[in-house]
């Protein structure tokens, strides 16, 4: 960690090095993402006494980033660890919508199944023909 702390970086590496924490190293160290950042939003539910998200833990996590960046720009563990954050809360994000959409279709797809039943009078699993 310490000799990127010394080297020239350009955009395609910073992402690269986040890219390997965030489905390599952290991973093995924090485990995966949605659970750790699940249990750092109860967490600071608690603590802050209203609903925090783990969207919301990968946002301030990156925020977090940005004000050290602040105080030292040329510190690229900052720049990397942000990108890393944000790549992870963007997978939460987009998979917890794409869940909820797949939910919500199979919920009006058994529900329109249950009124044709009901329709045909096969509701209780005898049909009145």
């Amino acid at each position: 960690m310490d000799s990127l702390k010394t080297q020239a970086f350009d955009r395609a590496q910073i992402l690269n090095v986040a890219k390997k924490y965030v489905t390599q190293d952290r991973q093995a160290t924090h485990g995966k993402p949605e659970d750790s950042f699940s249990r750092i939003a109860e967490f600071w539910s608690t603590y802050l006494q209203r609903p925090i998200t783990s969207k919301d833990v990968s946002v301030m996590m990156a925020l977090l980033k940005v004000a050290r960046l602040d105080e030292n720009p040329q510190n690229s563990d900052n720049w990397i660890d942000a990108c890393g954050y944000l790549a992870c809360g963007g997978e939460i994000a987009i998979n917890n919508e794409f869940k909820e959409k797949v939910e919500e279709e199979k919920s009006t797809k058994d529900q329109r199944h249950e009124a044709y039943l009901k329709q045909t009078g096969c509701e209780n699993g005898t049909c009145d023909f």
